[in-house]
């Protein structure tokens, strides 16, 4: 018989310090205040600003975490999602965004926390065109975090800032 919920038995052993606690201050519930670039790649400065919630649940014993999101897009919310899951091997972990109007995985991006910020980057196509994309996670406390993403078309050389979150937890 197949057991779904974690006993102490199931939790994975090994270091507590290679990052697989990375994301654990950001299980819960959050409200989130939005700031997204209009259009992105294209010299634009005009960011719409809306709000949003987001959960943040582990899975299979700590070492994967998946947060459900409702984006309040000025044209109309939408739900999303993203899979995060550590690697013990390579001390890193891997993020997939599922956006819920594509039902699609986005290209992953992989990285680490270093000195309490979050780095992950990884290669993916904006309107036809190969970039690279960053997320950051930074400012973490128990009540609250940031997250931001950032497109690059030079290789990292440059990157364009197009979306901010600001996360405030709820309950």
């Amino acid at each position: 018989m197949i057991q779904l919920f974690a006993v102490a038995d199931d939790v994975p052993t090994g270091p507590t310090d290679d990052g697989r606690h990375d994301f654990d201050q950001l299980i819960g519930r959050w409200a989130v205040a939005h700031r997204r670039l209009r259009r992105r790649l294209a010299g634009d400065d005009t960011w719409d600003e809306f709000n949003g919630g987001c959960e943040l649940k582990p899975l299979i014993g700590g070492l994967g975490n998946v947060d459900d999101n409702i984006l309040e897009l000025p044209e109309g919310a939408y739900r999303a999602a993203a899979i995060r899951l550590f690697d013990p091997v390579k001390r890193r972990w891997s993020i997939w965004w599922i956006d819920g109007r594509v039902l699609a995985f986005d290209a992953p991006v992989h990285g680490r926390f270093e000195d309490s910020v979050g780095t992950f980057i990884g290669d993916d196509t904006f309107e036809g065109r190969p970039i690279q994309v960053r997320f950051t996670w930074s400012d973490i406390t128990a009540d609250s975090a940031r997250w931001q993403q950032a497109f690059s078309e030079d290789g990292g050389k440059n990157w364009e800032l197009n979306w901010d979150m600001r996360f405030s937890r709820v309950g």
